[in-house]
């Protein structure tokens, strides 16, 4: 899409100014914990694009701490490629010269502008998953980020589980349900995944490795549908920005919600 149709479908460029307004009218709190799921591509013109939206979400959270998703998941195991796969012959050398992930380099992917920008931004914190790490900024940043168990990748040990134990909240920028991370950890109460073989280039004991383990086969396709009943039967504070629309969720209320739900709703594995 070229800036100028976007320009065309916004009636204004927006600015912080605007981002921060809509933060307010969501209800947003100067000491809230915050994870932040987003697509600036969603809102239209942003006049300083992925920096002005960050600069905006901190300055709603003087006192608070922002986190969002930093995932990496080109970090995997190429046999389970797919979108494309690789020839069967370019494995064993994928899993020789990988990149081990590294905190400070290792790329996001899929997760956009935003989050890509805010894993460099000064003072931010992010867990050590080589996967699915979490990044954060603020006076929580460090019992957010650490620890994150290598699996479950989403379960007790993450930076989900610990958003929900501090009471967190979650903020959807332009995107839905199906792009919350944090329905994973509900999944995982319900007890409706199976195990699968998974892996990743890391560094153990100082030592660049492949390594392969064992965690759950997480499945974002009924999250959409989740969301909906959640909206149904919970008040959920909205607001519109340019484009898009923004929904602020209680954390440790949704997932409690879709662990129920998935269990009604979901065949339980036994795997």
């Amino acid at each position: 899409m070229s800036e100028k149709t976007v320009i065309e479908r916004t009636k204004e460029p927006i600015t912080k100014k605007h981002i921060l307004e809509s933060l307010k009218r969501l209800g947003i709190q100067p000491n809230d914990t915050l994870l932040v799921h987003s697509a600036l591509s969603s809102l239209g013109w942003v006049v300083g694009q992925e920096v002005s939206v960050i600069q905006a979400l901190l300055e709603a959270l003087p006192e608070g701490t922002l986190m969002m998703p930093t995932h990496s998941a080109g970090n995997s195991d190429p046999a389970d490629w797919e979108n494309p796969p690789v020839p069967e012959a370019w494995i064993p050398v994928i899993y020789e010269h990988m990149p081990a992930y590294d905190p400070a380099l290792t790329p996001t992917r899929g997760m956009g502008r935003i989050p890509e920008l805010f894993r460099t931004w000064p003072g931010v914190m992010r867990s050590s998953h080589p996967q699915t790490s979490f990044s954060a900024h603020g006076p929580k940043a460090s019992t957010l980020t650490s620890p994150h168990a290598l699996t479950p990748m989403f379960g007790d040990d993450s930076p989900i589980a610990a958003l929900v134990r501090d009471n967190g909240k979650i903020l959807l920028f332009g995107v839905g349900y199906d792009s919350c991370t944090t329905l994973h950890y509900s999944e995982l109460l319900a007890g409706v995944l199976p195990l699968k073989s998974t892996g990743c280039a890391q560094y153990e004991e100082g030592q660049r490795i492949f390594k392969k383990y064992l965690d759950y086969d997480y499945d974002s396709d009924d999250f959409a549908a989740l969301g909906e009943a959640y909206e149904a039967t919970h008040t959920v504070s909205k607001t519109t920005l340019g484009n898009a629309t923004l929904r602020l969720v209680d954390a440790a209320d949704l997932v409690a919600f879709g662990t129920t739900w998935l269990k009604a709703h979901r065949e339980v594995s036994h795997a």
